[in-house]
């Protein structure tokens, strides 16, 4: 039976990576083209086109793989996304969130809106502009904030749709664990009911590189980390795990 896979965000965390990853499985083929990823659910007709034409867009190069796939990191910040990807794939619709530190998350993001001409801000300037409120930006030009450097690795907050509409079948994963752990790798692909034992060759590693964190000044990487905190506090409670980048103890 084939099933549906949602990879949801979030934005500069190692989905890149993670997509390389379910590629090259065999048993796994994933939206073609990636590029730019398809955001069907983000539209208010994707339940209008249906399940049909979903498969017969993204997914007309596929053969007997067990898994269906789609990357689209966009969908993690838009709650309607959940409900709109619960009606017309179905509740057995795998979802994945590949998460990371939420300030070197925050570093990325605004590298990549600079090298891609959207952001003309120092990155001190835009950081602490952040913390005090959120930036206008133009809806017509992308479909969300390129300036959200913060709102963004709010991941508890994010989820919460996407648990409510999935609630057996929403995983989130750690950009570091995938890097560190080749076991980590295996329960993945346990996870999708595919072969555990696959490990592919030439997995593309984007995002991997740590970001610069240490270079900025450090009351402004504590205003972060405290605005942060009470997110990643529900997000330790809900995964009922200590994160990967937060010295805090899960509290029991």
């Amino acid at each position: 039976m084939t099933r549906h896979l949602l990879v949801v965000g979030a934005q500069r965390c190692g989905t890149t990576y993670l997509h390389s990853l379910l590629d090259a499985h065999p048993e796994v083929t994933m939206a073609r083209p990636p590029r730019p990823e398809p955001k069907v659910f983000l539209r208010a007709d994707s339940e209008e086109r249906g399940l049909g034409w979903y498969r017969d867009t993204y997914f007309a190069h596929a053969t007997d793989e067990q898994v269906l796939g789609e990357k689209s990191t966009s969908y993690i910040e838009v709650p309607e996304a959940a409900g709109r990807a619960l009606r017309v794939l179905g509740p057995d619709t795998l979802v994945l969130a590949m998460l990371r530190d939420p300030v070197a998350r925050a570093v990325s993001n605004f590298r990549f809106s600079t090298d891609n001409g959207l952001e003309q801000r120092p990155l001190e300037t835009a950081l602490r502009e952040n913390l005090a409120a959120p930036a206008a930006w133009d809806a017509a030009a992308t479909s969300v904030s390129p300036f959200a450097y913060l709102e963004r690795g709010r991941y508890a907050d994010h989820l919460e749709p996407w648990y409510d509409a999935f609630p057996s079948t929403t995983h989130v994963l750690f950009l570091q664990d995938l890097l560190d752990d080749d076991e980590a790798v295996g329960t993945l692909f346990r996870r999708l009911g595919v072969d555990p034992d696959f490990r592919p060759t030439d997995a593309t590693r984007l995002n991997e590189s740590s970001e610069p964190v240490s270079d900025l000044p450090a009351d402004l990487v504590e205003a972060m980390r405290e605005y942060f905190a009470p997110n990643n506090l529900a997000l330790s409670r809900r995964l009922g795990r200590q994160l990967p980048w937060w010295p805090d103890p899960y509290p029991e």
